[in-house]
């Protein structure tokens, strides 16, 4: 009997999996997120664990492009949790003095408008209307916005980025320096402990890696650094 019941758990469990890869495919396939197999499943797994854990906490995310993330992060989540996605849904600003040249050289091409988007897609920073486009992919996966409670707040984060709740899991993917750490200084705050700061770019961007290392210079030993396909970061 006992291993009969064990045997349903992993079939349950590898179910699970199976539907938190299954959603990161179809984003990935839908060409609606930067993000590979591999990270979103990271990020979806982080999230359905805390459903599982009963964590209480709201879900964040700094940068959505497309909305990509945000999907994926709806779909790990409980219908009355709530996701608050923050973006210009725009243009991303420019860089400052703080961030490094291969940032620079990105914002530059960036800038001229010859960026190109996922598999030679239009970019989505030059698509005009994106905060519908957003809306219009969640749709597309059969996503009601105020059913299951999810807010994209649009502006920059120093007018919108204002936080007073508790935080169970945050997506920070803003790419350059002064994004990346009001981000950190907003939520990591209200982040409960145990649960976990996704970091997007710190691989990628000498800027958000900058930011990343300025906060935590003299934290560390309140978190735990985990190189998963993403930094994740959890709080002790």
């Amino acid at each position: 009997m006992l291993k009969t019941i064990k045997a349903s758990i992993r079939q349950l469990i590898n179910r699970r999996d199976r539907e938190l890869l299954d959603i990161a495919q179809k984003v990935t396939d839908s060409r609606l997120s930067y993000l590979g197999i591999s990270a979103l499943y990271d990020l979806a797994e982080v999230a359905r664990k805390n459903e599982r854990k009963n964590i209480k906490g709201a879900i964040v995310e700094t940068g959505c492009a497309l909305g990509g993330s945000s999907i994926v992060l709806a779909y790990s989540k409980a219908q009355q949790r709530e996701l608050f996605v923050y973006d210009i849904f725009g243009m991303i600003p420019p860089p400052s003095n703080k961030d490094g040249q291969d940032v620079h050289n990105r914002y530059e091409v960036i800038s001229s408008g010859k960026s190109s988007g996922i598999d030679g897609d239009q970019y989505y920073g030059y698509i005009e209307n994106l905060y519908e486009k957003v809306i219009n992919n969640f749709a597309s996966y059969n996503f009601d916005l105020t059913r299951d409670r999810i807010h994209l707040v649009k502006g920059l984060y120093e007018e919108t980025l204002k936080i007073s709740f508790s935080i169970s899991l945050a997506h920070i993917d803003c790419d350059w320096f002064d994004s990346v750490l009001l981000s950190l200084q907003r939520i990591e705050p209200n982040l409960v402990s145990g649960r976990t700061l996704v970091i997007d770019d710190y691989y990628t961007y000498s800027g958000c890696r900058d930011a990343v290392d300025k906060y935590f210079k003299d934290r560390k030993d309140q978190f735990i650094f985990t190189q998963k396909s993403r930094l994740h970061i959890v709080k002790k």
